[in-house]
């Protein structure tokens, strides 16, 4: 398991890390506040707090960062920069690099945190987040020109109107617009601008606030500049196996790891470092119970294909890297199963096979063809891994009109379907209602009706 590119840093040299540590209790209160705010007051209250642990950790990684180019221009450490804490060689580079790399880990962390606010605060919506979503990261918070600006948007919707605003900079997944106040009408997502010159000026970001704005509902493309790319309403309920997930975190904190079989034609895998650690296990007396009892599981889930077939999505370092992936801190698990998670201290797999995830869509009903070949390596952006096919007969006359149409299955839906461990029959169902819906067009972006109901 690596958390690092860099080959000499181990993981538990990461999780051990006092940094590292801190945080996983930070993550915990943080975790129970968001779960307990109850009106404006209390949302205001906790964003403020997770603020305050965000802005901390930004600016030891921005001090950070100029000790790691002093270095390498063979100077010394400016005065006043975090001390290590690894109890590595302070004279080393790859200390102070570590130190640097560990900032940007606990503040994704963090983040996951302010992703699960944000999806609470659009009321478990999915399109909102799909929309405001499709834009690039916008970095380190800290430092930032204008955040003034919007702490002071923040405070003036709360002290002026009692209404909740939310800074995008404090998630990963609003990537379009810089605050959402919360009013009586619905959610006004803006950008804010220093300049007051500036702001009757139609601007790339206000553009593309208001693409997004249009796209909500399926009436228009979402931002991004794909016409093909729109946002689809399922009138299906969204059912989960995440129950499973909560007895195999829980199981594997206990005997350090868990699989099992999962309905849907998948297999999960969770492992818990701590938990292996409380075993006294060798590396080798580990690797074997982790391929024995994978692949027991894989047995009673019935693949039947070989290992190149199968395909994965996993939790591990992949916190706050997808801004359109329900974050772990949402997920319906103890607030220190989550934190463990978003830490990689507990870690899990779903694999399902390719072929017998197509077959599962034709005992459905649905033409289907598991198109990508046998390959381990991982799954591309944007690849496309499956095709449903149905046609329509129409009389016309004496002829008949025959209607094809070809539904792509890409990554974005499969690791879905798999991360959070969707019901098999739901899932089937949606797919179902987009293949027969005669207004269907384009790419279609699915999401599902009462997800409230499932995530914390």
């Amino acid at each position: 398991m690596k958390l690092f590119d860099d080959e000499a840093v181990t993981p538990e040299e990461v999780l051990a890390h006092p940094r590292h540590q801190a945080a996983q209790l930070t993550l915990v209160k943080l975790i129970e506040q968001l779960r307990a705010c109850s009106n404006v007051e209390e949302g205001y209250a906790f964003q403020q707090e997770l603020l305050g642990h965000v802005l901390a950790v930004e600016e030891d990684r921005n001090a950070l960062s100029q000790v790691v180019k002093r270095l390498a221009a063979g100077r010394k450490p400016q005065v006043g920069a975090p001390q290590p804490q690894s109890g590595r060689d302070p004279e080393a580079p790859e200390t102070w690099q570590l130190e640097h790399d560990l900032c940007e880990r606990v503040a994704r962390q963090y983040r996951c945190v302010g992703d699960a606010l944000a999806w609470r605060v659009f009321g478990f919506d999915r399109s909102h987040i799909l929309a405001l979503s499709r834009n690039q990261s916008p970095g380190v918070m800290a430092g930032k020109k204008g955040l003034a600006r919007e702490r002071e948007t923040v405070e003036q919707a709360y002290t002026q109107d009692g209404r909740f605003a939310l800074m995008h900079d404090l998630t990963n997944c609003l990537r379009i617009g810089d605050v959402t106040v919360f009013t009586d009408e619905g959610p006004v997502t803006d950008e804010v601008k220093n300049n007051p010159e500036k702001e009757r000026r139609s601007t790339p970001q206000t553009r593309r606030i208001e693409a997004a704005r249009r796209s909500l509902g399926g009436r228009d493309p979402l931002p991004g500049g794909e016409p093909c790319h729109r946002l689809h309403a399922l009138d299906v309920s969204l059912q989960t196996h995440l129950d499973l997930l909560a007895l195999g975190a829980d199981r594997a904190v206990r005997d350090g790891i868990f699989a099992t079989r999962v309905p849907g034609n998948r297999m999960l895998l969770v492992v818990d470092l701590l938990g292996c650690q409380a075993q006294g296990w060798t590396e080798a007396e580990f690797n074997e119970r982790l391929v024995r009892q994978a692949a027991a599981a894989r047995r009673r889930a019935k693949f039947n294909v070989g290992y190149d077939w199968i395909i994965n999505a996993t939790s591990l370092d992949s916190v706050s890297r997808d801004p359109r992936r329900v974050p772990f801190a949402a997920y319906p698990l103890h607030p220190v199963i989550c934190a463990r998670l978003i830490g990689d201290i507990c870690s899990f797999v779903v694999e399902s096979s390719g072929p017998g995830l197509a077959e599962a869509l034709n005992e459905a009903g649905l033409a289907a063809q598991w198109t990508r070949p046998p390959d381990t390596i991982d799954l591309a952006p944007g690849e496309v891994v499956m095709e449903i096919v149905s046609k329509t007969v129409t009389p016309m006359g004496m002829q008949v009109r025959e209607d094809v149409r070809t539904l792509q299955m890409r990554r974005s839906e499969l690791d879905r379907y798999l991360i959070e461990l969707v019901d098999q029959r739901t899932w089937t169902t949606g797919i179902r209602s987009l293949m027969f819906d005669p207004k269907l067009s384009g790419q279609p972006w699915p999401y599902y009706r009462d997800e409230y109901l499932v995530w914390a």
